[in-house]
C-alpha cells in the first residue's frame, strides 16, 4: 500500500512538475535554441570585433542566342579568402543543374492523376526539356584544367594547393545552356514567347556558375538547389559583357558602361532629361519604336558591357519589343535612376504604375532600413512571374488585351513591384542565407512591403500584414502547419509560413507589444549593422532586443519555434461594488437585487395551482417572522452606522464615497500562443476605454489569469482585441456579455460564362 501510495504521489509531482515547466518554459531565455556567441557573433546581435566574409569577383563574356533560345558564357572567378581557414576545395553552385532530365528535382516531385491537368502538369510527369549546364571547360587563369566533381546542383573544384587566409584564386569556367519556356515549364527566370510578332521577351537569371558562401555558421553553404529554396551567395564586384542582337534592349544589374556606343542620339537626349526629372518617368524607348522593332529582325549584334560593385548576384533582361521609361528618385540627396522595360502588352499599367512604384518603394526601404546604395533600380514585365536580384526583378501584371484590368491586377502589379524591389534591401543587401531560412528574407521583406504600400495609397488592400489576414492559416490543422523556422524545402503552406506569418508577427511586434518608435529603431539597427554582411536569425533576435531594452524571447519562442495560435478567451466577468456600511443603502441594494430575481418554474406554478395555503386558511399561525424583512433598516442600525463612520480616516471616507465598480476578469489562453492581453470597455455613457496587459501577465500560468479592475464608470460590455491586432483565432469568446457575431452563407449556383471586369462595363455603361 505504501508503494502504490508513493508512485501516485509521484506522478501527481511529475505532472505539476511538468506543468510548472510547460509554463515556464513559454518565457524561458532562447538559450540551447541560440547559438553560442562568440569573436565573429557578438551576443548583441552585431558583427563581432573579428567577423570576416569571403569575397568573389566576375568578368563575364555573355552571348544570348535569340534563334536557338540559348545562352552561351565564358567566366573568370577570382575568390579571395578572407577566412581564418585554409580551403582545399572551393563550391560552386550549378543552379541550371536543376532542369537536367536526372535531376532530383523532378524526382521528389509527388504527383496525383486528376480528372482535369493542365498541359504544364503532364509534361512535368516525365520531363522533355533538355535542360542543364554544358560545361565546357573549368581551368585556371593560364588554360590548365581543374580538376573537379560535379554532385547534381554543385560543383566542388579541387585546388591545386589550399587557399590560405589572405590569398586570392582566380579560374575560368565556359558553358552554355538551353533557355527554358517559363510559360510552359515554369521556372524563376527563362522566356516568354509571342506568336502573334513571333518574338521573345527573356528574362535571365541564374545563368552562371556561382560560388556558394563559405562562412562561420555552416562552413560551405552547399545544399542542393531543389527549386524552392533560393540562394547563399557572396558578395563581389562584376564586369560583364553581353551580346544580343542589335534591335534588343537590355537592362541588367549594374550601370551600363558603353551608353554613348549602345543608345542612340535619341535616346542619350531623353536619358539626360530623365536624371533630371524627379516626378514623372521619361520614356527612353517608346511603344511606337518598340512595335517598330518588332516587325524586323536585326541580323548584326551589340554588346552591352555593365558594371556592378559590391552586389551578390546578376541577372538581366533582353527583347526588342521592350519600351523603357526611367525617372530620378532621390534618396537622401543621393540620385538613383528608377526604371522599367516592358513590351506593349504591359500597357497602360505599366507605363502609367512601375516606375513611380519603383521609386516608391526605394523612398520608404530606405527611410525603415537603410539608404538604397545602388545607382539603378529595374523593373522588369515578365508575365506570371515575381523574382528578385541585384538591382533588377522581374514583375506580374498584364492588363487585357483592349487595355482594361481588374482591381486585382493592378494592386497585384504595384504589389509585386513593390515587394522584388523591395527584395534588394532583404536579401540582396542584408544578405541572409535563403537556402535555410526563407522568412528572414520573404518575411521582413513583406512586412517593409506592407508598410511600403499603406504609404503608396490611404487603406491599399495589403494582402499580409494585417494580423486578422492570417488568422484562417492560424487555426488550420496543426498536421498541415510547421513552424517559421524550418528549412525552406521542407516548410509546409509556403506562402503562409515564409511570407504572411512572419509579416503578421513583425506587423504585431510594432503595433501591439514594443510600440513604432522603439520597433522602428531596432529594426533600422538591424538593417545597418548586416547591410553588405551575412545575418543568421540568432543576430536578428538579437539586435532587436539588443536595441529595445524589450525581452522578446517569449514572442520568438512562441510565433517562430512552434504552431500555437492566439485564442483568448475571456471567460468570466463578475461585477462588484463596495458596501457602503450604511444598512439605509446597503440593505436597499440588496432589496432591488433580491426583487430583480425572476420567478422560478416551481415558483410560477405554484402560484397557478396552490389556491391557498393553510396559513391564509388559520391566521393564527402567523407570528412576529410573517411580516419581519432582514432588509429593513432599523434605528439600531443606524445608530451603529454612525459609530463605524465616525471611526474612519479622511481618506477612506473619500474612497467609501467614490462610488467605484469593481470587475473581475477570468482570461483564458486557449491557442497556447503567449500575446499581451488587450480589451476594450465600453461604459454605458458611451465612452470607451482601451486596457493593453502586457504578456508578461501569463508568466506563471499560461492557462488562466483573474485581474480586477477599479473604475467609477459603469460597464455595459467588454470587447478582447477591439482593433484585431493579436490575429486571435475565435472571437466568438471574445465578449461579455457573449454575443453572437454575424456571418452569412450564399446560395450557390454554377454560373460558368465570363465576366467582363469592371472597367470593361464600365465602358460598356458609356456607350449605351
Amino acid at each position: 500500500m505504501k508503494s502504490i501510495l508513493l508512485s501516485v504521489f509521484t506522478l501527481l509531482s511529475i505532472s505539476l512538475l511538468a506543468q510548472i515547466n510547460s509554463n515556464q518554459y513559454k518565457f524561458s531565455q532562447l538559450g540551447q535554441e541560440l547559438p553560442t556567441p562568440n569573436n565573429y557573433r557578438s551576443a548583441s546581435g552585431a558583427p563581432g570585433p573579428q567577423y570576416w566574409q569571403q569575397k568573389a569577383d566576375y568578368v563575364m563574356n555573355i552571348e544570348l542566342d535569340d534563334e536557338n533560345q540559348r545562352v552561351y558564357g565564358e567566366e573568370t572567378i577570382t575568390y579571395y579568402n578572407n577566412s581564418p581557414d585554409a580551403l582545399p576545395y572551393l563550391w560552386i553552385q550549378l543552379d541550371q543543374n536543376m532542369r537536367a532530365k536526372d535531376s532530383d528535382t523532378y524526382k521528389i516531385r509527388t504527383q496525383d492523376v486528376d480528372e482535369k491537368m493542365s498541359l504544364r502538369e503532364l509534361k512535368s510527369l516525365d520531363p522533355e526539356f533538355e535542360g542543364g549546364f554544358k560545361l565546357e571547360y573549368v581551368q585556371d587563369t593560364k588554360g590548365k584544367e581543374l580538376p573537379h566533381f560535379i554532385n547534381k546542383t554543385m560543383m566542388r573544384i579541387d585546388l591545386p594547393a589550399p587557399l590560405k587566409t589572405g590569398e586570392s584564386f582566380s579560374f575560368s569556367i565556359k558553358w552554355w545552356y538551353n533557355i527554358n519556356n517559363r510559360m510552359a515549364i515554369g521556372g524563376r527566370s527563362g522566356y516568354e514567347y509571342f506568336e502573334e510578332d513571333d518574338n521573345y521577351l527573356y528574362t535571365i537569371a541564374q545563368f552562371f556558375p556561382r560560388m556558394c558562401v563559405y562562412d562561420d555558421v555552416e562552413g560551405w553553404q552547399n545544399k542542393q538547389f531543389l527549386g524552392r529554396g533560393e540562394f547563399a551567395l557572396v558578395f563581389g564586384d562584376y564586369e560583364v559583357n553581353i551580346t544580343v542582337p542589335s534591335d534588343h534592349l537590355v537592362a541588367a544589374t549594374g550601370t551600363l558602361t558603353n551608353e554613348s556606343d549602345i543608345l542612340s542620339p535619341t535616346q542619350k537626349e531623353r536619358m539626360d532629361q530623365a536624371r533630371k526629372e524627379f516626378d514623372q518617368p521619361v520614356i527612353i524607348a517608346t511603344q511606337k519604336e518598340a512595335e517598330k522593332r518588332e516587325k524586323k529582325r536585326a541580323k548584326d549584334k551589340k554588346t552591352w558591357s555593365f558594371k556592378a560593385d559590391m552586389v551578390r548576384d546578376f541577372a538581366f533582361a533582353s527583347s526588342r519589343k521592350f519600351i523603357w521609361d526611367a525617372m530620378a528618385t532621390d534618396i537622401n540627396g543621393k540620385t538613383v535612376m528608377a526604371m522599367s522595360m516592358y513590351p506593349k502588352e504591359g500597357n497602360p499599367l505599366w507605363e502609367q504604375y512601375s516606375t513611380k512604384a519603383v521609386a516608391h518603394t526605394l523612398k520608404w526601404y530606405s527611410h525603415y532600413t537603410i539608404d538604397y546604395p545602388y545607382p539603378v533600380a529595374w523593373s522588369i514585365h515578365a508575365d506570371r512571374i515575381g523574382m528578385e536580384y541585384p538591382m533588377i526583378c522581374f514583375n506580374f501584371g498584364r492588363p487585357e488585351k483592349d487595355g482594361t484590368y481588374t482591381a486585382r491586377t493592378k494592386y497585384g502589379m504595384i504589389g509585386v513591384i513593390i515587394h522584388e524591389v523591395g527584395h534588394n534591401f532583404f536579401p540582396m543587401i542584408i544578405n541572409s542565407d535563403e537556402r535555410q531560412w526563407t522568412w528572414m528574407d520573404e518575411g521582413l521583406n513583406t512586412f517593409v512591403q506592407y508598410l511600403t504600400e499603406q504609404q503608396w495609397e490611404r487603406n491599399y488592400p495589403s494582402r499580409r500584414g494585417e494580423p486578422y489576414k492570417i488568422v484562417d492559416y492560424m487555426k488550420s490543422d496543426k498536421e498541415n502547419l510547421s513552424p517559421i523556422m524550418t528549412n525552406s524545402e521542407s516548410i509546409i503552406q509556403f506562402g503562409s509560413n515564409a511570407y504572411a506569418k512572419p509579416a503578421t508577427a513583425l506587423n504585431i511586434l510594432r503595433e501591439t507589444v514594443m510600440g513604432r518608435e522603439a520597433f522602428d529603431y531596432a529594426f533600422k539597427e538591424y538593417s545597418e549593422r548586416w547591410a553588405f554582411k551575412h545575418p543568421t536569425p540568432a543576430d536578428f533576435f538579437r539586435t532587436m532586443e539588443d536595441a529595445s531594452a524589450v525581452d522578446l524571447d517569449w514572442f520568438w519562442r512562441g510565433w517562430f519555434y512552434t504552431t500555437d495560435n492566439v485564442d483568448i478567451s475571456l471567460n468570466n466577468v463578475d461585477w462588484f461594488t463596495l458596501d457602503s456600511g450604511d444598512p439605509r443603502k446597503d440593505k436597499a441594494f440588496a432589496k432591488s437585487k433580491r426583487d430583480e430575481r425572476p420567478q422560478t418554474m416551481a415558483e410560477k406554478r405554484n402560484a397557478e395551482e396552490i389556491k391557498q395555503t393553510y396559513a391564509e386558511k388559520d391566521p393564527s399561525l402567523n407570528d412576529f417572522y410573517n411580516s419581519y424583512d432582514p432588509l429593513d433598516a432599523t434605528a439600531l442600525d443606524d445608530e451603529q452606522y454612525k459609530k463605524y463612520y465616525a471611526s474612519l480616516s479622511k481618506e477612506e471616507k473619500e474612497f467609501l464615497n467614490a462610488g467605484y465598480n469593481f470587475y473581475e476578469l477570468t482570461f483564458e489562453n486557449k491557442g497556447g500562443l503567449i500575446m499581451p492581453v488587450i480589451f476594450e470597455f465600453q461604459y454605458t455613457d458611451g465612452t470607451s476605454e482601451v486596457v493593453r496587459i502586457p504578456a508578461e501577465i501569463w508568466r506563471k500560468g499560461d492557462t488562466t489569469v483573474t485581474k480586477t479592475f477599479k473604475r467609477k464608470k459603469q460597464v455595459k460590455q467588454i470587447v478582447l482585441d477591439p482593433f484585431l491586432e493579436t490575429a486571435d483565432v475565435d472571437r466568438s469568446n471574445n465578449y461579455f456579455p457573449p454575443q453572437a457575431e454575424e456571418d452569412r452563407f450564399e446560395l450557390f449556383k454554377s454560373n460558368r460564362r465570363a465576366r467582363k471586369n469592371p472597367m470593361q462595363q464600365a465602358s460598356n455603361m458609356d456607350r449605351s
